[in-house]
């Protein structure tokens, strides 16, 4: 799940888009921080023949929901404190089961989707034992354009049209480079780190420039078929180079 990411500044990805021959209609933001979920972020959809982009909350609002922010009350334990209640995680969708849940699945079955630009998405590598942040780019410096869902919902206290949207992710696990990321899943029965094999790994997913289109406009099957990963070499290796030199300065110790 990525819970980071960075802007691609307005005027890079103005460029980026005319290098493309792609008409856009841009819209003012700042791109000097990263988003957070419940951030506010740029999404892309097709108006016409030309993308359109529109600022919104990263984070989903179900439909029907009486504010911008769903909060869940944890249970909580016999003679201790009731826990705070803590914001339900909307800013990733599963692909698996997406046309099931409440939040997604009517985005989802209307074809509302979108594309977030970004410069990187931060996800943890734990093979050292410890977190170690990686921030993914694209190896030859261009924006990712990354799958998501958005929607619109309106406050009923304000009037207010509230943009949104979500980023989708499915199983990387097996990749050689996204397989490394995330923190070992247990086993909930036993406690016992799972096999590499019956861990579900999740990955954004980039969509590239010729599938644009497809991807914003066409059916529900055609879109899920350009859910595919990137080869290790379409990303840039530095993180994966340091936290290679840190497993081997500590295999060196023993």
């Amino acid at each position: 799940m990525c819970n980071l990411y960075q802007m691609t500044p307005k005027e890079d990805f103005e460029r980026y888009v005319r290098q493309l021959n792609q008409t856009f209609t841009s819209v003012d933001y700042d791109a000097r921080r990263p988003v957070g979920p419940f951030g506010q972020g740029m999404f892309l959809t097709l108006d016409g023949d030309q993308l359109r982009g529109s600022m919104g909350q990263w984070g989903m609002i179900r439909p029907g929901q009486s504010s911008r922010i769903d909060y869940i009350q944890p249970r909580a334990q016999p003679g201790k404190k009731p826990p705070a209640p803590r914001a339900r995680s909307t800013n990733n969708a599963r692909i698996e089961g997406i046309d099931g849940k409440p939040t997604f699945s009517r985005a989802w079955k209307l074809g509302q989707r979108c594309l977030i630009p970004a410069v990187w998405y931060q996800e943890p590598n734990w093979e050292t034992g410890k977190n170690i942040w990686w921030q993914l780019k694209r190896a030859d410096g261009l924006p990712w354009t990354i799958a998501g869902l958005w929607s619109e919902w309106t406050d009923q206290e304000t009037g207010e049209l509230v943009p949104n949207f979500t980023m989708i992710t499915r199983n990387c696990t097996g990749h050689p480079l996204l397989g490394r990321l995330h923190k070992p899943e247990l086993d909930p029965s036993t406690r016992k780190p799972l096999s590499p094999e019956q861990e579900d790994k999740r990955s954004l997913v980039h969509i590239a420039p010729e599938d644009w289109t497809r991807w914003l406009t066409g059916s529900i099957e055609e879109a899920t078929q350009l859910l595919t990963l990137p080869e290790p070499e379409f990303f840039d290796q530095a993180d994966a180079r340091r936290t290679d030199e840190l497993l081997q300065s500590h295999q060196s110790l023993f």
